[in-house]
């Protein structure tokens, strides 16, 4: 039977003592180790951080003003329609280029 080994990275950072001493309070408190207390509380907060930045939270209203607009979009106006065309001049005009514009 074969063994998998994850691959591992080693991260280290210098802190002045008294920082150490109060990470090394808290992760005593918590029944791990520094260096489990360390990653424990990188990861959290780096999870914390990128939800932050990736994920939108609507409130009920405008969820539902969101849903009502996919479902009943309102007619383009003009500037939608110029923006359009140009869209599609662009396309035409751009027939030997390599670039797929297809979906």
């Amino acid at each position: 039977m074969e063994t998998v080994t994850a691959k591992q990275d080693r991260i280290g950072a210098r802190v002045p003592h008294e920082v150490y001493e109060t990470l090394c309070r808290a992760a005593e408190l918590t029944g791990a180790t520094v260096n489990q207390f360390l990653v424990q509380s990188a990861l959290k907060e780096a999870q914390a951080v990128i939800e932050r930045e990736e994920v939108i939270r609507l409130s009920p209203r405008d969820w539902n003003w969101l849903l009502d607009l996919m479902e009943n979009p309102p007619q383009p106006n003009a500037k939608l329609q110029a923006a359009m065309k140009h869209y599609q001049d662009a396309k035409q005009n751009d027939a030997d280029n390599t670039f797929n514009w297809g979906p």
